[in-house]
This record gives C-alpha cells, structure tokens and sequence, in this order.
C-alpha cells in the first residue's frame, strides 16, 4: 500500500489472493462492493493482470468513501476478499495519506476508466474577454435555475435540458463538494460526452455546467474534462509511443503548456530524469509524442505461449501535463494510461559449435528470456530432466547475459549411445545425427514451450580396433560394435572369424547386439611364439580387420603376452622344431637334463636346469625320422642320455628302466608342395607337435 501524489494505491500478488480477488469500500456507513460500474463512479480502478501476477488498486483522493480531512489528510478503508483452498478471506486493509503536491486550481485526471475535475471552490470573476460568451451562458441557466443545484450537459455546441443532481447520478455522473474543491467525476463512454480529434489523436469530452439560483444571483461552475484516447503503438526499433494534443479542449489546457512529468507505476519525473532513463518527449506541431523503450525502468516485459514464444511489454504510464491560462491560472492534467504492445515474436537460436576434433557435439541455445526456464531435453527421443544426473556422459551449462537473457550450451560426446550413427557411402564416412528437442517452461505458469534443433557431423570411418587382455591362459580379445562395422570382416589368418572357425579352433566367442568377445587360449591356431627360454617366452596373437568388398587388410589388432609353461613344442612354418621338455623322471633315474641329445648325438640341448632341457632344431636334422602318410607328414625325434653320463655312482643303483621323451611335428602334406618342388621345406601353416613321455628297458646300452 502507497500514497502517491493524488492517489492511493494498493497491489497484491496473485498467488495470495487467487485468481479473482475483490475489494470492498468501508466507511462509517457500511461496506460496499467495488464493482466495475462503481468503480467509474466513485474514483476507483481495479486491473487484475494474471499474465503479471497481480491486482492493482488505484483510488483518487476523491473517491467516495475516502474520510477527507480538509483535502489534506485522506482516509481509505479497504477490504480485500481472497480465496485460499476454496475458501473465502477477508483483510482489512487502511491507510492515512497526505498529498505531497498543494492542489492547483484545477487538476484533471484521465484514469483508466473515468474521467475526474476538479477545481477551487472559491468564485473567481471570469476573464474579460469571456464577457460574452458567460452572458450567453448565464440567460439560459437564470431563467431556469431553482434554487437546487441543477447541471447542462453540453455535446456539439448544444446546452441540453437541465438536470438535478439526482438524476444526474442516475446517468453516472457524480459531483461531490469538500472543503475546498468541488469535484466532478464521469465514465468514459458517457451518452452525452462526445469524441472528436485533434491533430489526428482521437480525445474525449465531457462539458458540464453546474449552476444554481439564490434570489438574484446565480451561481455557475464550468466543469470540462478532456481526455487522449490514443491506445498507444510501437515500432520496430524498441519504443512504446503514446500521443496527446497539447491542447485537448479550449476549456480544459492553458494556452501555455509549462511543463511535462513523466513515469511509470504512479511515479512522476522531471523530463529531463526521464529522459536520462531512455524515455524520448517530443513535440510534433501541437501534438506531444511519448516514447518509451522497452526495457524502460518500471516497465513490465512478460513472455507467452501462444503456439510459438512471444513476448509483450506492459507499461502503466502516468503523464502529467501542467498550464497555464491568461488569467494565470495553472491547470494539471494527469494521464493514467496501460500501454501494451501486441505479442511479439520472441524466438530462441540454437548454434552448432561442434569442433570435429573433440568428437563432442556442442550445441548452444540462446537468447532465452529470463522468464523462461530450461526444464527438459529430448536427445533422439529420449528424455533427460535438467540438471543431468552425474552418471550422465552429456552434460549441459547455462550462461547468464547481462541483458537478461540466459543461454544452455549442451555437450554430448560422439561415442553416446544416443547419438544415431549411420554411414554415408557418397561421402564415405560415417554421418552422426542428434535431433534435440529442448522443453523451454513460462514461469511462473510453466506454461510448456518446445524448441527443435538437429546436428550432424561427419567422421572419417575407421575400421574396428579391438581390446586385448593378458592372462595367464591366453589373450582375450573385446570389440566395441558400431554401425560401421558391417563394412568390415574380421579374419585369423586367412580365414573369417566365424562361431564354426571358433570352435574348430578351440577359442570361445560370444557375440551379442553390444560387443564381441573372444578368448584365444595358449598353444591354439595362430598363435606365434618366440624368444623361448626356459624361463618363458612371449605369444603373438594378430586378428586381421579386411574390407568386406576387397578383401584388403585395412588394419590388425596385434597383442604379444609374457607367458611361462612346463613343458612345450613349436612346429614353425620354416621347418623348426622347438621344445621345453620336462624331464624330471629322468633326473629320478640319475639322469642330467644338460647331458641330454637327440637321435643325433652331436645335437644337446640349448639350454637345461635341473628339470627341463630346451632343444630347437631344423626338422630334417638331428638324426629326425620322417613318417609319411596319405594325409600328413610327421618328423619325430627322441630325446634321451645313455648310461655312461649318468651320475649315479653305484651302476647297481641305477634302473634299468629310464624315461625316453619323443618329440614330433606334423603338418598337412596339402600345405607341403614345396617340399617337393624346389627342395625347400616351406609350409603354409604351423605344424602340430606332441610330447610324449615313456619309460624303456635299458639292457644292453652303452
């Protein structure tokens, strides 16, 4: 609750009161319901704004139940009837205000939805020049005046029949005498007012004369308001305008117009304050032009959903317009005027700002009015509230502008499982889609907004890389399936992965809608070996990534591995035959693994400890015997040591039984034809090898 300079003023939020609050007049005699018709009649103007959120009241000092004390303390009982949960409440409401300006001799108010004059009390002889016009004026009115008050209403030049003060309040029409004023108060729209323009902006008019007769003299008040009805426009370059005549009425503005106040939300400021805030007071011929920017101080700014986002700026003007006549009297007229523009368009921009290097989508949303909240965003069709949980691989920032605006930068990564992928033959690359619905919300209705944006990016397409894994068995392999991938076929050696090859080969393969996994245990198809010692050696394994049209090894995913066995043979393709072979029986037996040979007696071990002798040797040396079959070729050899190296002392402890070791390669003869065309062992795959352990009589060795 304000006091303002004429007026009271009262403003409630909508969320207390509800949807539809009223308001009640008190005074001594009773309660009365401000109405609309009342409120035009008694000096009140109520405006219920939801789109704002409030309920404004708006009583003249004048209003008819205001306790006036002299015209310089007033009074105001109010009641205010909210509705909380379906049921009504009653506030008592009041306030003592004191004007903050002396009342000039006339003072004129052009409200929302009345006209109010008031004048000085005390008679002044009219002006010289207006002899005429008064003697015209007073034969009419002495001749029918009574001793009552009566009034003439005057439309078009013509004085109509006069009336009492009662009837007059029948039409509408009050008139109310204080101390030192005498009030006069209209709606607008009155049968007997009459609109006319000047200077092209249309005005209203109400011209009253209120006389009356004691004895021989008759006492006459003119009493004219005149009022712009300009609506207000706008323009393109941000300005709300809003025009009034200079001079509305002879009867109503001085020839000298002194000065002009400005403000919004009933508060009033020299010009030049007001235009330090942007506003622009300008005067076209007779005609004053207001401008008001749209951010313009004290202004309301509202966005709205009507299909698309809008936006609308809602300024409650408050002029005041000061004269003077040649009598040298002042005149203030003040203007109470709700300018809004129309909806406006008030889109938001999404902005690609993608760098393809990062392999992060980046996408910014801006120019979100500061009324307007981030609620949710659909990524391809699945929904995420804002603020994204932590779990989440996206994330999105908001941006704070100073001219309140806000703005969403939304980063999702290319690897997303949301983000579509699909490849693109013309440009031979792979093409990556985010399709973003943002769910924009008013507040505070939250009335829902939808914003669509999409993006796509181009990425080279790159064959599939698979994960390896070490473990103490073999090496595990892990693809991560992309679109992509059905460009590609993946191969061991020369031959398609495939669930049969898998099995064939002793791997073990799971392949799902998410990934591909493969187990390649030790000493299977395709592993290589090499730096073989005693203490270990290392496993190569190699899976080959082809194009599917070409069949040209596009890339490989090659993984060696540390790996320690007891006992192992290696068949190579160039014809050498490797093997860790345990001989701990032997070592039982009295035997020395170092003092171990082949066939041939010349070819010991390269390496031994005390349990294992390693030997690595070309197949068709070493005393080896060849084995051929229809199918296969087989080169065995034998690794044994004779009694004369034995370190048993005693020969009549020594067994006659001691552990004799084959060791064999075969290999595909279909995989051998070169063996027998230029002489040189060359095979196209690596052959298979045994160890095999067993005991033998030893009679008769040397």
């Amino acid at each position: 609750m304000e006091c303002r300079d004429r007026f009271f003023m009262i403003a409630v939020d909508l969320s207390f009161t509800g949807n539809e609050p009223r308001f009640d007049a008190v005074d001594g005699t009773g309660v009365y319901p401000i109405t609309n018709w009342y409120a035009t009649e008694c000096g009140y103007s109520v405006s219920v704004l939801p789109l704002l959120g409030h309920v404004v009241l708006r009583a003249s000092y004048f209003s008819c139940h205001t306790d006036d004390k002299d015209d310089e303390v007033f009074t105001f009982n109010f009641n205010l009837i909210a509705t909380h949960e379906g049921k009504e409440v009653t506030y008592a409401l009041n306030k003592t205000c004191s004007p903050s300006l002396p009342w000039s001799p006339r003072e004129i108010t052009c409200e929302a939805n009345y006209m109010e004059v008031s004048v000085r009390s005390e008679v002044t002889c009219p002006y010289e020049t207006m002899k005429d016009d008064w003697n015209a004026a007073i034969k009419p009115a002495y001749s029918s005046a009574a001793s009552d008050w009566q009034v003439t209403l005057h439309k078009d030049g013509e004085q109509l029949t006069p009336i009492n003060l009662s009837e007059a309040r029948r039409q509408g029409y009050v008139f109310h005498l204080t101390d030192g004023r005498l009030v006069f108060r209209t709606p607008y729209g009155q049968p007997d007012s009459f609109s006319t323009e000047v200077n092209g902006v249309p005005v209203e008019v109400v011209h009253a004369t209120l006389f009356s007769r004691q004895s021989w003299v008759v006492l006459m008040v003119d009493l004219v308001a005149a009022c712009s009805m300009h609506e207000g426009s706008y323009d393109d370059s941000g300005y709300m305008m809003w025009e009034t005549p200079e001079v509305l009425h002879p009867l109503v503005s001085g020839l000298h117009m002194m000065q002009v106040n400005i403000g919004v939300s009933g508060e009033l400021v020299e010009q030049p304050v007001a235009e330090e805030r942007g506003y622009i007071v300008e005067k076209h011929n007779t005609t004053v032009q207001i401008s008001i920017p749209y951010n313009a101080e004290g202004g309301y700014r509202k966005s709205f959903v009507s299909g698309d986002l809008y936006e609308f700026y809602v300024f409650d003007l408050y002029l005041e317009q000061i004269s003077v006549d040649e009598d040298h009297i002042d005149t203030r007229l003040r203007f109470h005027r709700t300018l809004a523009t129309p909806l406006l368009p008030r889109p938001v921009f999404t902005e690609n700002r993608t760098v393809l290097e990062e392999r992060t989508f980046a996408v910014y949303l801006g120019d979100v009015p500061e009324d307007v909240a981030l609620a949710a965003v659909h990524l391809n069709g699945q929904e995420f509230t804002v603020p994204f949980t932590n779990a989440s691989s996206h994330t999105i920032t908001e941006v704070v502008h100073p001219n309140n605006t806000h703005g969403f930068t939304l980063k999702v990564p290319f690897d997303d499982p949301v983000v579509i992928q699909q490849f693109c033959k013309e440009d031979a690359a792979m093409q990556l889609r985010l399709d973003i619905n943002y769910t924009l919300v008013v507040l505070p209705e939250n009335e829902p907004y939808c914003h669509l944006a999409s993006v796509m990016a181009l990425t080279d397409v790159s064959p599939p890389a698979f994960d390896a894994v070490c473990s103490e068995s073999g090496i595990s392999f892990k693809l991560d399936h992309r679109p992509s991938d059905y460009l590609w076929e993946i191969c061991i050696g020369s031959d398609p992965l495939t669930s049969e090859l898998a099995a064939q080969h002793g791997y073990i393969m799971s392949n799902d809608s998410q990934s591909l996994l493969l187990d390649v245990p030790l000493f299977t198809h395709g592993f290589e070996y090499k730096d073989i010692t005693l203490k270990g050696f290392f496993g190569t394994f190699e899976i080959l990534v082809q194009d599917r049209e070409t069949s040209e090894v596009q890339s490989s995913t090659v993984k060696t591995c540390p790996f320690s066995t007891t006992e192992l043979i290696m068949c190579s393709t160039d014809g050498r035959m490797t093997a860790v072979a345990d001989l701990s029986l032997a070592i039982q037996s009295g035997g020395v693994p170092a003092r171990t040979n082949l066939n041939d007696k010349y070819c010991g071990p390269k390496e031994a400890d005390g349990t294992r002798a390693l030997f690595s040797f070309p197949l068709n040396s070493c005393g080896s015997i060849v084995k051929l079959n229809k199918d296969n070729v087989t080169y065995e050899n034998e690794i044994f040591f004779s009694r004369k190296f034995s370190s048993v002392k005693n020969p009549a402890d020594f067994s006659n039984d001691i552990e004799r070791v084959t060791i064999q390669c075969t290999y595909p003869l279909a995989g051998l034809y070169r063996l027998f065309s230029v002489y040189r062992f060359e095979s196209d795959t690596a052959g298979v090898g045994r160890i095999v352990h067993f005991a033998r009589s030893t009679e008769g060795d040397q």
